[in-house]
């Protein structure tokens, strides 16, 4: 039952990121039409290979995992570097949407109920899952603050940022250290982190971790341009007092 529930409540997560993204997103109606089909696409690849097993220790295993993980990244990395189009929509796609997704990590308790079904290793299951719902928990209201401006809300969204980060990259370190096909397998507890690998549970690290994890690194390049501008505001209101 709890991998039927996974299914849905997964899926269903998927597209409403989606929906919000491309639809904050500052493109065109064509553009968000290609984003959509891009996004329909690299789901229902992963749906494909989760299904046929080339996610778990008898096909390809972890490595693949990691290559899911990484390659939205980098794609998203080398193109905000590359593209200006790209970067005017990290740098342009408002800043609430780009939190107040994340309040859907508090699916995260499905590590927790797959911990306590005997599906999941503890170090892995309870650090990333309730690591989620922490980063859950604080998203709306500081998506709020962001919306009304609210006094401080630059430092707390850092702040929020890093650990919403770290909580991501954590997860995807202890799940592949406790993988049981794993080549840099560090945690053998039992059982091992292998329920990860197949659906609908692959598709935590091998599409939503790529997700959040691309939002987060928009919020930083969005954070660091907008202390940027007002440091520049700020010298150049200093000059101009000295010079008075």
């Amino acid at each position: 039952m709890i991998d039927i529930i996974g299914a849905i409540s997964l899926t269903g997560l998927f597209g409403l990121c989606c929906a919000v993204l491309i639809g904050a997103a500052p493109v065109s109606r064509t553009s968000r039409m290609r984003l959509s089909v891009l996004a329909l696409a690299w789901f229902a690849t992963i749906a494909v290979f989760g299904a046929i097993g080339a996610f778990s220790a008898a096909g390809f295993g972890t490595p693949v995992i990691g290559l899911a993980v990484l390659m939205p990244v980098v794609v998203f990395l080398v193109s905000v570097a590359r593209s200006s189009s790209v970067r005017s929509v990290a740098l342009h796609t408002p800043l609430p949407a780009l939190v107040g997704i994340h309040a859907a990590r508090v699916l995260g308790v499905f590590f927790v109920l797959l911990f306590e079904a005997g599906r999941l290793p503890p170090t892995f299951a309870l650090t990333a899952g309730w690591g989620d719902i922490a980063v859950a928990v604080a998203a709306l209201p500081l998506a709020w603050a962001i919306r009304h401006q609210i006094s401080g809300w630059r430092p707390l969204t850092f702040a929020w940022n890093v650990l919403g980060f770290a909580d991501l990259v954590t997860a995807v370190t202890l799940g592949i250290g406790s993988a049981p096909d794993s080549p840099v397998r560090f945690i053998y507890e039992t059982p091992n982190s292998g329920a990860v690998a197949s659906l609908p549970w692959v598709l935590i690290p091998a599409v939503l971790v790529p997700v959040y994890l691309i939002t987060h690194l928009a919020v930083f390049v969005q954070l660091m341009r907008t202390t940027a501008v007002t440091d520049r505001k700020d010298g150049h209101f200093a000059v101009g007092r000295h010079a008075i």
